[in-house]
């Protein structure tokens, strides 16, 4: 594997594991009902939104399909 797409890799990795152990109230995000989250932590739209990206950007960057520009690191 060659070494960006490894590194990409690994920042999906990072994202997934991180986004996992937020809550939207940790984000500051409101309260979206009390409907059943599938996944603990936060959803991908919510983490898009708080990056001001578009949904898809941050799954290929979660997916290590896309390197992120320097703004988005940020």
């Amino acid at each position: 594997m060659p070494a960006k797409t490894a590194q990409l890799v690994e920042l999906g990795n990072f994202l997934k594991v991180r986004r996992g152990q937020l809550t939207p109230e940790d984000s500051g995000l409101p309260a979206r009902g009390t409907t059943f989250r599938r996944v603990s932590g936060l959803r991908r739209e919510e983490v898009a939104e708080l990056a001001a990206i578009s949904q898809d950007y941050y799954t290929r960057i979660e997916q290590g399909r896309l390197a992120p520009s320097e703004p988005v690191l940020e």
